[in-house]
């Protein structure tokens, strides 16, 4: 069964992440240009906002305090909530159409974002990669030639990486050397039916991976997250009460309470009528569990 948080409202919800040591969860409202977190238990807990000056697309906590954000024009490094913002990495890309979208770290503490071409027209965004350990942050580039970078995560065993182009109705996926950080056999790892279909799933938007290795990708339209098996197999479908779930994460003490983020922007009356969860994040406890927060390292 699945609850909304109180007070939880945002236009367009997105990644989430619990943070085991504050017992909160973290995300944020892309379009409300705000980061929110919980205070409290989950069941009575308040939210706290802190408004941002662009557009952030996705954080990540940081080992030493606070968060590393991406925001429009580039990765920024906040020491303490609702404290001064310090460029990390800037991206030459032209802001008036293209900003950062999904991501989070690896492993290895790595930051990994993916950028949004906004106007659809091309597949002009990519996937980069952040290393701030031990010295100067160093940016590299790491996949392109997709439109809207979405669903990235990391398997268990840290040796494929998934991506998405939610666009293309399309997950990919890689092996991944994680020490040395190199990519190689991209693969379709799953290859949604476009909208013109019936019945329609929706299209891949963030993601997460249990501690099972099994991928789970919220369906933007589709009103559903699916769980899919390391061969790129349905296993599971779990309707939720929104029309546009945008990320999965999980989170609790055991991790085993599974939260979604949302979106209701730009959804017709209707839909925001008959789904009036929409825009919240949703809860619900789980037989399997998740994998932890990846912090941010420098």
């Amino acid at each position: 069964m699945w609850t909304s948080l109180n007070d939880s409202l945002c236009e367009l919800g997105e990644s989430p992440f619990w943070h085991p040591q504050e017992r909160s969860l973290y995300w944020l409202d892309i379009p409300g240009r705000t980061v929110l977190r919980t205070r409290g238990e989950i069941g009575n807990a308040t939210v706290e906002r802190w408004p941002l000056p662009t557009e952030p697309g996705c954080m990540a906590p940081a080992a030493s305090g606070g968060l590393v954000i991406a925001l429009r024009d580039g990765i920024y490094r906040a020491p303490a909530w609702g404290g001064p913002l310090t460029l990390l990495a800037r991206v030459d890309h032209d802001v008036r159409t293209m900003r950062f979208n999904d991501g989070k770290c690896d492993p290895q503490g790595r930051f990994w974002a993916g950028t949004i071409n906004e106007a659809k027209d091309r597949a002009s965004a990519a996937l980069y990669c952040l290393d701030a350990r031990g010295g100067t942050p160093r940016l590299e580039r790491m996949a392109q030639g997709v439109t809207t970078a979405n669903g990235l995560a990391f398997a268990p065993d840290a040796r494929t990486l998934y991506w998405a182009d939610t666009p293309a109705h399309r997950v990919s996926a890689w092996d991944w050397d994680a020490e040395a950080n190199r990519l190689s056999h991209e693969r379709v790892f799953r290859q949604f039916e476009p909208k013109s279909n019936s019945p329609y799933q929706g299209r891949p938007d963030g993601a997460t991976v249990d501690a099972q290795g099994h991928y789970w990708a919220a369906m933007f339209e589709g009103g559903q997250l699916l769980r899919l098996s390391p061969a790129g197999e349905q296993v599971a479908a779990l309707p939720v009460p929104v029309q546009c779930p945008t990320m999965p994460c999980f989170g609790g003490e055991d991790l085993r309470t599974l939260f979604v983020t949302s979106a209701r922007r730009g959804r017709p009356a209707d839909e925001l009528a008959r789904l009036p969860a929409s825009g919240q994040v949703l809860a619900m406890r789980t037989e399997v569990s998740g994998l932890p927060v990846r912090f941010f390292r420098e």
